[in-house]
């Protein structure tokens, strides 16, 4: 019988963002919203791990593939924050919308896609940190209400939502061939 130290087998327990003492500047309703995007990209990256390019563009049972979910989230994400800026889309946004089912990125690109988008949303989210979450946000064509923090929470909301469908997916694929985890 051998003997290990407590330094060969400790492994350091993961942290979430929101216990990690980040973005103290930042009033509390955005360093919500910025601790929510740093879980969605360390899950993002945990869960995908080990998936190949083409797997990621698989429907499983049906299940959306981990490609759109990648897509979505990045191009969700600045949507969302241009409706929490009091803006509307601009043909830029509404032509990455409409491409948002199709596709053949690699993993790595799209992963790349989602850390530019969640690092542009971070200055975003900085600035409508101390705004006036009351204030009237038309969403969409047809304007649909909504005030600016209500569009600013849901930029969290949502990306969790797509994150967690992300990693349902990804469970399954590594089970169809034996390597969940």
């Amino acid at each position: 019988m051998t003997s290990t130290s407590n330094r060969e087998t400790h492994i350091e327990p993961y942290i979430e963002p929101w216990m990690r003492g980040t973005y103290s500047d930042v009033p509390a309703v955005g360093r919500a919203v910025l601790h929510a995007l740093d879980l969605a990209l360390d899950d993002l990256k945990k869960w995908t791990d080990g998936l190949t390019d083409g797997e990621i563009q698989c429907h499983p049972f049906g299940l959306m593939p981990v490609a759109h979910h990648l897509r979505h989230i990045a191009r969700a994400t600045d949507r969302l924050l241009t409706y929490a800026e009091g803006k509307q889309l601009n043909q830029k946004q509404i032509q990455a919308l409409k491409a948002e089912e199709q596709g053949e990125e690699t993993l790595s690109a799209l992963v790349e896609e989602v850390e530019a988008s969640f690092g542009d949303a971070a200055q975003r989210v900085r600035v409508l940190a101390s705004s006036d979450f009351e204030a009237f946000r038309g969403i969409g064509r047809k304007h649909l209400p909504a005030s600016a923090g209500g569009a600013l929470i849901h930029v969290a909301d949502h990306t969790q939502r797509h994150v967690g469908q992300l990693i349902t997916t990804a469970k399954v694929l590594k089970a169809l061939r034996g390597t969940a985890g």
